[in-house]
Order: C-alpha cells, then structure tokens, then sequence
C-alpha cells in the first residue's frame, strides 16, 4: 500500500490555471510606490469580493476591480518592515500569485512506497541543503544558490568534488532540492555506495534582467557562473578546484546554459550533461519567439574546439524524454553538430516527455558516472 506523502509550502492557489493564460502575465504584486504606499493586484475576474489580511493590524485595504479582472488594493503610510499577509477572494485564503517568493510555495506531492530512490528513508544518513547567498557582480544584485553536501561533511577534511546542477527555464534555484528530489536522490546513492561523496551547488539559472530574447539570458548565466558562483564556492567550501573534479548539468534551458559553459570553458569541466536539451536551430515555433540560435556559429565553434573537448571532457552526455520530449528535435540538432565535430558522447532516451519524472531517473541514472 502506498503512502501518500504531501509537502505543503502554501495553501493551493485558486487562481492558478487562470493565470496561464489570463492577460495579465506582467502584473506586479506587491509594488512598492512612491510616498510609502503598495499596491496589491491580483487576477480573480469572476470574484465577487477580495480583502487583504495580516497577521500584522493594517488598516483596512479597499479592493476595486478594473474592467480586465484585475483586482487592486493601495496600503498608505507603510512603515519600513516584513509583513505576512494573503488575499481573501470570496472567502476562500488565496497566496498572492505574483510575489517574487511564490513559485517556492507550491505544493509538492511526493508519491511513494519508501524503498524508491526520491525517498526520504529512515535508514540512511542525510546530508544537509543550505541556501547560501552571493553577491553577483554580473548582475550587480545579491543572488541565492542551494548546496547539498553529503552526510559527515561538516566535520570531515576531505577535499570534494562538486557537481554544479542546474534546473530549467521558469524555475529557480530550489527546483532541484523540492519537485526534483535531489537530496533523497543523493542521500540514498550515497548511502548504497554508488556515487562518490561530492559537493552539489545549484545555482538560480533564472536571469532578470531584461534582454530582447531569451538566448540573450544564457551568456549572461555563464559569465555569473564562471566570475561569481564558481569563486564563491571554491574559497567557502572544502572542494577540489580542477576540472578533474568539477562537472556540470542542467536540464531543459538549464541544458542550453550548460552548454554555453561548457562550449566556451571546455578546460573547466571534465564533467558535461545536458538534459532535455539542445541548439533551437529549426523549429519555427521558436523563431518566431526570437530563440533561434546561429548554427554556423555552433558548428564553426564546435569544431573549433573539437579535438580539444575530446581531450579535456572525459563525459559528455546527452538524454532525451523519448520522442515526445518537447526539446527532442533540437536535441538530436544539437547531436549531429558534435558528430560533425568529431567530438564523443552519450545519449540514453527515457520514455516521459519533458517532466521531472524523466530528470529525476536522468540524474539517478548519471550520478554514478562522475567522479571515477
């Protein structure tokens, strides 16, 4: 009989699917205005009544609706601080969906017997996740990465090596340690003595900062990677820094950042995975989305560095959700670039399309492979 485990990190969103395709995908809330004032917005078009509430005593918010659905309330006079609050729409506690934090509260349900691997089980010792905090001079703004390490580390002085994870487009940082379940992951290979001991740092691939196309983001992730997150952890952490122990893997978007870094630093990582992943080179849906990459300029630069990559990657791996993977075509796109470089890799297809349960078995099924 299967136990149904729920991690709860808010309560469920009424408003969710609505905001999949409401008009509103730019709203902001809150939004900090001049004169200490903020204004709460929220997109319940069919409601009848929204109010906020506080575990703090604000004074009373008045709601208008504007002819989009879109709902708004102005706080006056709001003294510096940190305040809970939620909306109540129709009487029913709904979490704000715009706040910057909110994705992090989504529900995760963790569906499992206890002997599978994405299990928390009793039996095995667990290592710790932190949130650590870094200032990126790339983007000039304090950013956030999780680090799991293995179970012992704090008081053992072993240098580790470190695997820098990375997850896919629309998520953040802890990606990886909620839906991706990659401490139990790590926790029980490493309790069954398949993996060896290692550092795992997944930094936020997720850039704000403004560019005309989502491509422009990649560079701008692995100049952060390579001036900032590497550094940090190299000169805070008791890791190996070489190449030799230093690997590198994202999925989906994550995978195209992956491959930047990895393409543009081939001496830095000996390690390379991309999940999911490849050059849009020529599907139309993504050009007319400004996401097509320039194929004379991968091939020129692939082959450019082919004999080299050979030489200094000693795992190149590539996987795939089957067929129905929406990343697939561009996957093998990507692939046939390599061949024609002369460069080596793996490939392994698992049946799923582009979803965690397919990047879960992929880092279950990888992990065992770095490092030896």
């Amino acid at each position: 009989m299967k136990k149904l485990i729920v991690v709860l990190f808010c309560c469920l969103n009424i408003i969710a699917i609505a905001q999949q395709t409401n008009p509103n995908q730019s709203l902001k809330s809150p939004e900090v205005l001049p004169g200490n004032k903020v204004a709460f917005r929220i997109y319940a078009p069919n409601a009848k009544n929204v109010t906020l509430r506080s575990d703090d005593k604000w004074d009373k918010i008045e709601f208008n609706k504007d002819e989009k659905g879109v709902w708004e309330g102005i706080w006056n006079n709001v003294e510096s601080g940190a305040y809970r609050y939620h909306f109540i729409v129709d009487g029913l506690p709904v979490y704000d969906p715009m706040e910057p934090m909110a994705k992090e509260k989504t529900a995760v349900l963790l569906m499992t017997s206890g002997d599978e691997v994405i299990a928390m089980k009793d039996n095995v010792p667990h290592g710790a996740i932190a949130q650590r905090y870094y200032y990126s001079k790339t983007v000039n703004k304090t950013r956030r990465m999780h680090v799991w390490t293995p179970a012992g580390y704090e008081k053992s002085k072993d240098k580790l090596p470190v695997l820098y994870l990375v997850h896919g487009g629309g998520d953040v940082d802890n990606a990886w340690t909620t839906v991706g379940c990659a401490g139990n992951i790590l926790d029980n290979l490493l309790a069954e003595g398949k993996i060896e001991p290692m550092l795992v740092v997944m930094p936020n691939g997720t850039i704000q900062q403004k560019t005309e196309t989502m491509l422009e983001k990649v560079p701008i992730f692995n100049e952060d990677l390579m001036i900032n997150i590497i550094p940090f952890v190299e000169s805070n952490y008791n890791v190996r820094a070489d190449a030799k122990h230093r690997a590198i893997m994202g999925l989906s978007f994550g995978g195209l950042e992956t491959l930047e870094a990895a393409t543009s630093h081939p001496e830095m990582f000996d390690y390379v995975v991309a999940l999911s992943s490849g050059w849009w080179i020529s599907d139309e849906w993504q050009k007319e989305r400004g996401w097509m990459d320039d194929k004379a300029k991968r091939v020129a630069r692939m082959k450019e560095i082919g004999a080299d990559f050979n030489k200094s990657v000693k795992l190149m791996y590539f996987t795939q959700g089957g067929s129905e993977d929406l990343a697939y075509a561009n996957g093998h796109e990507t692939m046939k670039i390599f061949d024609e470089a002369g460069i080596t890799y793996k490939y392994s297809e698992s049946p799923g399309g582009h979803t965690w349960k397919v990047w879960r078995k992929n880092l279950n099924d990888i992990l065992p492979l770095l490092f030896k």
